[in-house]
């Protein structure tokens, strides 16, 4: 097994439905040795904006990302060995409008989107991409974006090709989630197969909600060895090391 960096790229704070506050989290991400995290929290106007707490204004959207910022340059000052990262979890069943409205992606360093379950939602994430990328240049410079507790019996019979192409074309990461052991799952080796041979970037996220399961990486790792997706892996903390510089700025 290469040796790769504690990572933990999906956790959720109180400015959605986490327990813990964005400094509660460094603070014990550092205690565990962890090197990159990213905080996601949820964004949504669908029925879930009436369930969970979650980035519903501007305002609010304004203030995580600030505090996000201090708080890394905090870690850089004090020469911490963690990055922290600037994420949000999209709900692909809000409206595309209410997306396009209120998300800047050159905002975040990682963008998740949750619940693409069909053709049509690889569609509608694709107009995002490619609206986003005709307003914003070089977005793939400073965001990178992940499918988020991805389910793959949705493509296990049919479209699987379209899904391929369409993450390798925009460059979109499946997230080994360890809340959702089910979706590594072997009755989907035919999926991981399909990633190694597409060269799908892979990493790992927890699905964090509270600080005693930060650092739960250690069955993903497990299962992205034993699908031989080491090198995806690999692929992906190169491009988060190349993009460090641009975390020591914002």
């Amino acid at each position: 097994m290469m040796i790769f960096p504690k990572i933990n790229l999906h956790i959720h704070s109180t400015y959605s439905d986490g327990n813990n506050s964005i400094r509660e989290i460094v603070q014990k991400s550092i205690k565990q040795g962890l090197e990159y995290i990213c905080i996601t929290d949820h964004f949504t106007n669908s029925w879930k904006a009436n369930i969970i707490p979650n980035l519903d204004t501007k305002e609010k959207m304004e203030q995580y990302l600030t505090e996000l910022s201090e708080i890394r340059q905090e870690l850089i000052e004090d020469s911490q060995n963690l990055v922290l990262l600037k994420g949000i979890e999209v709900d692909i069943t809000s409206s595309y409008d209410y997306i396009m409205k209120m998300i800047s992606p050159q905002d975040y360093d990682i963008l998740l989107f949750e619940y693409v379950e069909s053709v049509e939602g690889v569609g509608f994430v694709k107009n995002l991409l490619l609206n986003w990328k005709q307003q914003f240049e070089k977005i793939n410079e400073y965001c990178i974006f992940g499918l988020a507790h991805f389910d793959p019996s949705y493509f296990e019979y049919s479209s699987l090709g379209i899904l391929m192409n369409f993450l390798k074309q925009y460059n979109v990461y499946f997230e080994f989630n360890s809340s959702y052991p089910q979706f590594y799952s072997q009755r989907y080796s035919n999926f991981f197969h399909e990633l190694q041979a597409n060269q799908i970037l892979v990493s790992i996220g927890c699905d964090s909600h509270d600080i005693s399961n930060l650092d739960n990486f250690e069955e993903p790792l497990n299962m992205i060895e034993f699908y031989a997706l080491e090198l995806n892996l690999k692929r992906f903390i190169e491009i988060l090391r190349t993009r460090k510089r641009y975390y020591n700025t914002i």
